[in-house]
């Protein structure tokens, strides 16, 4: 990687950022709702170090187990809406624990545009390079599936790159004479989006033919260092009987803690976010910058790249890098949380302002 092409700092983001002597109004990353820098929640991550210490240094699966993660994961299913909840050590653990049961298990992978490698079933896999929708009529008319019995549609549950989310009704459409599975990465929908952000969960259509898995980093919104599976008890207990599952090193106990412990914070901070992003979709809309995004999401697009060092230079530093690979196209987009404030808006907003009248 080019040195040109980053930026490094000593400490933890925050609505601001110190780099190289100046400081930043941040608006990148993914802690949507704050909380790696709120106050009460690092308070809670201390009661849980002094309980639990750092680290647990055994297989969720061994003779001696801690029942905060069975209270964790039984909490996280009942706000989803998910029968079952099973948590790993990072989001991507999660992805691969879930596709690699459904490898042993016969299924044929299809994948929709932009899904994360977390749950690619090899380093390199096709992705279609249509839009979503049209990724979904192709799918529902094909009849490319007719000799294949299992096959596992493989999605995220928004496109997080460009701010926008994604239906599923369209699984009431597949056809009942084939087992489906539809596995969902949620990784930046847990925490924002959904009934009180909720997640994907709730969104998706219970249908009889089509079993559901959704994955999820719980290191974006959520603020804890590992990662989540939700479905059905029979499927979970499938995927921790592995022992994939068994050797993994669970998540850290004294973040589960802070997470049983924090209803409040997490209702407070999606409020907040809320707010945060109807005030800024209201205003940047009219200057025709950003791609039309859903109003309730944290995201903000834009195809023009050089609205990254105009920012910047104004103190503003944004989200612009290629991602996944360093070879794709950088992707510049304004990432807001729940810890910035009227005035961190407004002045982004008269920056983005004054981009556009450059544009004119």
């Amino acid at each position: 990687m080019n040195s040109a092409s980053y930026h490094q700092i000593t400490h933890l983001p925050n609505r601001t950022i110190e780099l190289d002597g100046q400081t930043y109004l941040y608006f990148s990353g993914t802690a949507y709702l704050g909380l790696p820098q709120n106050p009460a929640f690092q308070a809670l991550i201390q009661e849980g170090l002094h309980a639990y210490g750092s680290v647990y240094g055994s297989s969720r699966n061994g003779n001696l187990q801690l029942r905060i993660y069975e209270q964790a994961e039984a909490k996280l299913a009942a706000w989803t809406g998910s029968e079952a909840a099973l948590t790993l050590s990072s989001g991507m653990l999660a992805g691969q624990a879930a596709i690699r049961q459904l490898m042993l298990d016969g299924y044929e992978f299809v994948y929709s545009p932009d899904v994360h490698p977390a749950v690619w079933h090899v380093p390199q896999v096709s992705i279609p390079a249509v839009s979503f929708e049209d990724w979904v009529e192709n799918l529902v008319k094909s009849s490319s599936f007719q000799d294949t019995a299992k096959v596992c549609l493989v999605t995220n549950s928004v496109d997080a790159l460009r701010g926008k989310l994604y239906a599923f009704d369209w699984i009431k459409r597949l056809p009942e004479t084939r087992e489906w599975v539809l596995l969902v990465d949620d990784s930046h929908g847990l925490g924002v989006i959904g009934e009180e952000g909720k997640g994907i969960w709730g969104q998706i259509p219970s249908v009889s033919h089509v079993r559901v898995i959704v994955t999820a980093s719980l290191a974006k919104a959520m603020g804890l260092p590992g990662g989540v599976l939700f479905s059905d008890k029979n499927t979970l207990q499938k995927i921790r009987s592995t022992a994939y599952f068994g050797g993994c090193s669970p998540i850290a106990p004294d973040h589960l803690y802070a997470y049983l412990h924090a209803t409040d914070l997490y209702a407070e901070a999606y409020q907040r976010l809320a707010y945060n992003v109807h005030q800024c979709a209201a205003q940047l809309a009219p200057l025709g910058l950003f791609n039309a995004s859903n109003a309730l999401f944290p995201v903000f697009y834009t195809p023009h790249d050089d609205l990254y060092p105009f920012l910047l230079q104004r103190g503003i530093f944004v989200y612009s890098f290629a991602y996944p690979k360093p070879t794709d196209r950088a992707n510049t987009r304004i990432v807001l949380s729940a810890w910035h404030t009227e005035k961190d808006i407004e002045t982004l907003v008269e920056a983005c302002r004054a981009f556009a009248e450059t544009r004119r």
